[in-house]
């Protein structure tokens, strides 16, 4: 169904619902003809019902309305005085309008004659006697050939409550044998159709749903454990129906998010109004469905990102022509499902953030020192905008400035389950995209266990899992990683984060998450089981915690807190381990074009250097004792291979400084040759554009570039490897001697 026909659906709903009532109401007002109550009651609902069908084009529908409105006005001012005539004409009016919306139902639109039952209005608003014309059916059928044989007459209907009798009785027919005529299948209309149901009650079924889903679990747990067939038969076919059940009530729970969204015309025209500004609107994917409980939580944020991009946004017309830009700007509205959420996005082709304001105001509102903004990402600054009290405007005004806005978005947010971030390009426009679970009441979840406990993750987080050797891990830095196809996983033990004491295991199991662009690995001691989860709500001193975003009842019986992703990520994931998850994000968001990605290391002198992090293949710490020596070169003993050591301060000619006992040591391969290099600390994985690299070079460097304020000379691996003896395998050499042969 689109947009248009969920309209016109929810029009003839409502209209057939207001015709009952229209029924009741007129005949009472026969019996009270001066029911004031009455009255306004009967003439909102024409003049509803004639405002609607203008909007929608229904030209017929809106001019029989418009009569009969005009006779209601008069009885409703006292210019007339309710009587037979004048009910009978209105009762008309009803059925009128009844087969015309059967018209429109049908799909033949409001093809119908309405100038009789004008003409009877008229002539009753003149005082003439107005002519019966037939009866008019409720339902407004094509004409059918008519019978051979007479049928049988019915006997006339009885007005009870709604309906009045539209026929007198017939003569009774001459006794013969006729042919049983079979009852005329009865056709719902949409009103029939639907029914309206108290919010209170679909929560109230929603909750025994939630209890249903709990037994079910229970009996799954018990069916897995004996050798009962009969109870494991029993186990599905509960399972079953508990899950079509669940399907259906969560249905009648969702709406589409444009019922949210269908104020916000309105903001933006007012607040462009106020401001001098001209914005256009556009709304996309209203039709995504949401859970109704989270509709009501998102309006409120929805409604301040809105004005936010009109506010801080859009620039004055003057400032955008000027900037080469069209002298209106664009505010988009766009909903769409991806990962199990519902993803909705607030752009404007607005000035966008500038991230050197942003740290300025930062640093003037003492919310961050210079030094600290001077080592943040503009990624990093732009988080700074939902700190409490944090504002960039000038001055405060009755529509910004107080500094309580994206912080109170983001604790809203976050309450449901959902997160909120923000990407911005200056002078091209600013996106705040949120991330919102379906539903809050059941949903997917994997239970872990830490220690004795145990613990739900959402699957809309959980990418995967990984089982590792404690061998394969690596540190960067003191921060545990793991390289996952390629790529560095940064590592965050749910013990560590939980504050209790990490059992030493020659095992792991990593969670693999996703908090909003950045991924991380959980280190969890066991997996238990994939499972549906009721959510339950905390109490508030649980919930202070910040680690927490729910509880449920498990199978068993027992009782598992629910880990909140987002805030484990933002509140454990700092110092080496924060820097790496920011760079370790999807491959896809990590580079674009010719960037590529390098790590950084401190060597002496105070000297950055960075490497290709393509090539490398492992970070190792090891006792220095471990290094020995075949002639003149250093080597190590390396998983059954010995490989070279190269002293990354040495071979660059940096002064050599004292070395620890414990060596920091990245395992390099090019060219089909191993080398294990030492250098002095892990400082960072980044990724640059080899555009904007300087040609200044020296031995072992094939350049330099600029990383976050800092010269950082960029090794030459292949230099590297001469200058400790070996060099990469040289294939063209190989192949030049086959071409020869």
């Amino acid at each position: 169904m689109d947009g248009m026909d969920e309209i016109v659906h929810e029009f003839l709903v409502e209209s057939y619902e207001n015709l009952d009532q229209l029924d009741q109401d007129l005949v009472a007002l026969e019996s009270a003809p001066t029911s004031r109550e009455l009255l306004s009651s009967i003439f909102r609902t024409v003049h509803t019902i004639k405002g609607t069908s203008g909007f929608l084009g229904y030209s017929n529908l809106e001019r029989v309305s418009h009569t009969g409105e005009s006779l209601l006005a008069e009885l409703r001012d006292g210019a007339r005085r309710m009587d037979q005539a004048t009910t009978d004409v209105l009762l008309a009016l009803v059925d009128t309008l009844r087969a015309i919306l059967a018209s429109i139902e049908a799909g033949r639109g409001d093809d119908h004659d309405v100038e009789p039952t004008i003409a009877r209005i008229v002539a009753v608003q003149e005082g003439a006697v107005p002519p019966e014309p037939a009866a008019v059916p409720e339902s407004a059928p094509s004409p059918e050939p008519e019978p051979a044989a007479e049928p049988a007459p019915e006997p006339a209907r009885k007005v009870i409550g709604k309906r009045r009798a539209t026929e007198a009785p017939a003569a009774p027919t001459p006794a013969a044998p006729v042919a049983e005529q079979p009852e005329p299948e009865h056709h719902r209309n949409a009103a029939e159709s639907s029914i309206r149901v108290d919010v209170e009650l679909l929560d109230s079924l929603m909750r025994q749903v939630g209890e249903l889903v709990l037994v079910r679990n229970q009996f799954d747990r018990l069916s897995d454990r004996g050798e009962d067939a009969e109870l494991a038969r029993s186990a599905q076919r509960l399972s079953l129906i508990a899950t079509e059940l669940q399907e259906g009530v969560m249905k009648t729970r969702m709406q589409p998010i444009e019922h949210v969204w269908n104020k916000m015309p309105r903001v933006v025209r007012d607040l462009a109004s106020m401001l001098g500004r001209k914005v256009s609107l556009s709304m996309l994917g209203g039709e995504t469905e949401l859970d109704r409980s989270l509709l009501e939580a998102v309006k409120d944020p929805l409604t301040h990102l809105v004005r936010n991009a009109v506010d801080h946004g859009i620039e004055a017309p003057a400032e955008r022509v000027a900037a080469g830009k069209p002298e209106q700007g664009q505010v988009t509205l766009r909903a769409y499902h991806a990962g199990g959420q519902v993803i909705v996005e607030i752009a404007d082709d607005g000035h966008g953030i500038d991230p050197d304001a942003v740290a300025a105001s930062a640093v003037n509102k003492g919310l961050r020192t210079e030094e600290q903004v001077r080592a943040m990402t503009p990624q990093e600054i732009y988080e700074l905008l939902f700190l409490p009290g944090f504002s960039t405007a000038k001055a405060v005004t009755n529509v910004s400035g107080r500094g309580v806005g994206m912080d109170v978005v983001r604790t809203k947010i976050e309450a449901i389950g959902g997160s909120v971030d923000v990407d911005s390009q200056p002078g091209a426009g600013t996106t705040w995209r949120l991330r919102i679970p379906l539903t809050l009441a059941i949903m997917p979840a994997l239970t872990v266990t830490c220690g004795a406990r145990t613990f739900a993750i959402a699957q809309t987080n959980l990418l995967e899992l990984v089982a590792v050797d404690s061998s394969q891990l690596e540190y960067v830095g003191t921060a545990p990683v793991y390289r996952l196809r390629g790529a560095l996983l940064p590592l965050l033990s749910l013990a560590e984060v939980l504050g209790m004491e990490p059992q030493q295991q020659a095992s792991h199991t990593i969670a693999v998450l996703q908090a909003d662009e950045q991924r991380f690995g959980l280190l969890v001691d066991r997996v238990l089981n994939n499972e549906e989860i009721v959510v339950k709500a905390l109490s508030s001193r649980i919930k202070q915690i910040g680690l927490y975003s729910g509880a449920t009842v498990l199978g068993d019986g027992d009782i598992a807190l629910i880990l909140d992703v987002q805030a484990i990520a933002r509140r454990a994931l700092i110092g080496e381990l924060g820097q790496l998850v920011r760079s370790s994000r999807a491959p896809e968001l990590r580079t674009s074009g010719t960037e590529q990605q390098l790590l950084v290391v401190a060597i002496g002198e105070d000297r950055r250097v960075a490497i290709p992090l393509a090539d490398v293949t492992r970070l190792e710490r090891m006792p220095a004792d471990r290094l020995e020596r075949v002639g003149s070169r250093e080597v190590v003993q390396y998983r059954g291979d010995l490989l070279p050591v190269a002293r990354l301060d040495r071979v660059l000619g940096a002064m050599s400084y004292e070395q620890p006992e414990e060596l920091l040591v990245i395992v390099l391969t090019s060219g089909g040759v191993t080398v294990a290099v030492v250098v002095g600390e892990i400082v960072d994985i980044v990724t640059d554009d080899p555009a904007s690299r300087s040609g200044l070079e020296d031995t072992g460097l094939t350049g330099s570039t600029v990383i976050k304020d800092r010269v950082t000379e960029l090794l030459d691996v292949g230099d590297l490897l001469h200058a400790v003896g070996i060099a990469p395998f040289d294939t063209s050499a190989l192949d030049e001697e086959l071409v020869r042969i």
